[in-house]
């Protein structure tokens, strides 16, 4: 399953008051929609993404005591193309822009992060 882990945790509730709506036009990617859960300790991103096949699903963030991942929320499992794991490391990088402290730890989307980060 694909999944970027960062090295902090990261406050959620803080993050949707930043978060914008990503869009990228060739392939189409679309992250538009957060929703944070009650507890603020997790969060799911609305996500279509349109490449060779159309595809609705959501990316789910999950801030535990000294991390934060991205994943793909398991009860919505797309067909994962490139443009899929793009959409994950798009967000990784709206939140790196953000709090530029945090560093990847983890993660099997190497190939669709930049190797430095540029604010």
């Amino acid at each position: 399953m694909p999944h970027i882990v960062l090295d902090a945790k990261l406050n959620i509730s803080d993050f949707s008051v930043l978060f914008t709506p990503i869009f990228e036009k060739s392939p189409l990617i679309r992250i538009q929609n957060m929703y944070v859960e009650s507890t603020g300790i997790s969060a799911l991103f609305s996500v279509v993404v349109i490449d060779d096949a159309h595809h609705e699903f959501f990316i789910q963030l999950l801030s535990g005591k000294d991390r934060t991942t991205i994943r793909l929320l398991p009860l919505t499992d797309p067909v994962k193309t490139d443009s899929v794991k793009k959409s994950l490391a798009l967000l990784c990088l709206q939140i790196q822009k953000h709090y530029p402290q945090m560093g990847i730890t983890k993660s099997n989307l190497w190939d669709y992060l930049p190797k430095k980060i540029v604010n």
